[in-house]
């Protein structure tokens, strides 16, 4: 008996001049120009229509797990600085731009944005088709990729796509154990104001206890702005030892992967808190947990959302905001029991972008209403927040 060979792929050839390339799961070779460090990373390739605010979606704790690409085209035009950061370690695997940098030209730029990719070990490519790019994640969902850049010329394609084609996905894949915090601590830095820079918090009038599961800088800053102590603590922080600290209310982070792997440990404990009766207020994946804590379901979105420009309704007010998101994973509204209502809707497409629980100071948000980057339209949730807190007493 005799086996045929397998077919050896062709790839594309690489063109004069590519030192970096984009190879998609399914063996396509996007070529183009180099940018921050050399080297390679794997992950999920997905799109993010933000037109300000590059330097925070790269340093956006969620992204962990995932290569940006960027719709919009004049990436670096203000530079970097050390303001604008929403962690110290970016976790983002990659960056996807049309064009070349764009020299930075603004007041608060302190580094060109190549050096600060170098600096923060975040691999890039420029020159890319990325209108074709995101049309082909919109109509066949975000695909594993390999983005490799080889100042050298020299690229090892059949290598790539292997480490393409068996990364296994954020599907079942709990990555916020990679980007909490380790220990806990305090947190008392507030909003940026011009010529101020960032305010401190220094007469409180609640302590909350904001479970990290890869939280933004300036959630914890519009916390601290609202009038809150914050405590941080790591994501595998249990119920008691969240109680143990009493908090006058509970904040659940944002963060990677996928909720159902991450819920292993952290459904147990919002459960805890949540019978607890204290305020609870969840963003992007602390909803989707807080979800899945009240006996709803949560599934894996083709493209997700990523951009500052999602409109959504609040169906308590009525009113419509613009939002700044960023998730793959979404709530199953039809999975939601009895006593869990949708306080808010995408009118993209109808998904659940908000839940609160009947009779209990519990509610949460799909979205960042921490504005960084996108519009300051969703900022009055924390005052919801602190308004729970309030009438608890």
């Amino acid at each position: 008996m005799t086996h045929d060979k397998p077919e050896a792929r062709t790839f594309s050839p690489r063109p004069p001049g590519a030192t970096a390339a984009l190879i998609l799961g399914d063996g396509t070779v996007l070529w183009g120009r180099g940018i921050g460090a050399a080297g390679s990373s794997v992950g999920e390739v997905v799109f993010n229509t933000s037109m300000t605010g590059y330097q925070e979606v790269l340093t956006d704790p969620s992204y962990a797990g995932q290569i940006i690409t960027f719709t919009f085209p004049h990436i670096g035009n203000i530079g970097t600085n050390q303001e604008d950061l929403e962690s110290v370690t970016p976790a983002a695997r990659g960056a996807v731009l049309r064009a070349d940098i764009t020299q930075p030209s603004n007041w608060r730029s302190t580094r060109h944005l190549d050096a600060w990719m170098k600096a923060n070990n975040i691999v890039g490519i420029c020159g890319v088709d990325t209108r074709a790019l995101t049309r082909r994640i919109r109509e066949q969902g975000a695909p594993n990729g390999t983005i490799v850049h080889a100042p050298d010329g020299e690229f090892d394609l059949p290598a790539l796509l292997a480490k393409a084609t068996q990364w296994p996905g954020l599907e079942g894949m709990d990555l916020a154990k990679d980007v909490s915090c380790l220990q806990t601590y305090s947190w008392d830095e507030a909003l940026w104001s011009r010529g101020k820079g960032y305010a401190r918090q220094e007469n409180p009038r609640f302590h909350v206890v904001a479970v990290d599961f890869g939280a933004k800088q300036n959630i914890l800053r519009c916390l601290a702005d609202a009038g809150c102590k914050v405590t941080v603590v790591p994501a595998k922080t249990s119920a008691a030892e969240v109680l143990a600290h009493k908090p006058d209310g509970v904040f659940l982070s944002n963060g990677p992967g996928d909720p159902a792997a991450t819920g292993e440990y952290a459904v147990p404990m919002i459960k805890g808190v949540v019978d607890a009766g204290l305020p609870l207020f969840g963003i992007c994946l602390g909803h989707q947990m807080l979800a899945l804590a009240l006996g709803g379901k949560t599934t894996k979105m083709e493209t997700g959302h990523r951009g500052a420009n999602h409109p959504v309704k609040d169906l308590t007010t009525g009113k419509v905001e613009i939002t700044s998101q960023n998730h793959g994973f979404v709530v199953l509204e039809d999975s939601l029991p009895a006593g869990v209502r949708v306080t808010h809707r995408s009118l993209f497409d109808g998904s659940v972008e908000g839940l609160a629980l009947e009779g209990k100071p519990v509610f949460s948000v799909q979205y960042h209403p921490e504005a960084s980057p996108g519009p300051q339209d969703s900022h009055y949730l924390f005052q919801r927040f602190v308004d729970l807190i309030e009438r608890r007493g």
